[in-house]
């Protein structure tokens, strides 16, 4: 089996349109989602969610967020 730098060795002698191609099918591999970090996200919402309805978190309004990166 072949290392990332032989298989970027390799890669790097296709022509411009396969390349993309390759780095389309890598980057979309990537992007399958993951359900154990899902649920972890699902977990977080829920608590915060919960925390919201019960006055225990504090709040910020949109103005102040978009001005703090102005």
């Amino acid at each position: 089996m072949l290392n990332s730098q032989e298989l970027y060795q390799q890669a790097n002698q296709l022509p411009p349109l396969e390349k993309l191609r390759l780095a389309e099918l890598l980057l979309a591999d990537l992007d399958t989602p993951d359900p154990g970090i899902d649920a972890i996200w699902r977990d977080e919402a829920e608590k915060r969610w919960q925390a919201y309805q019960a006055g225990e978190l504090k709040t910020v309004s949109h103005e102040t967020v978009m001005a703090k990166y102005k």
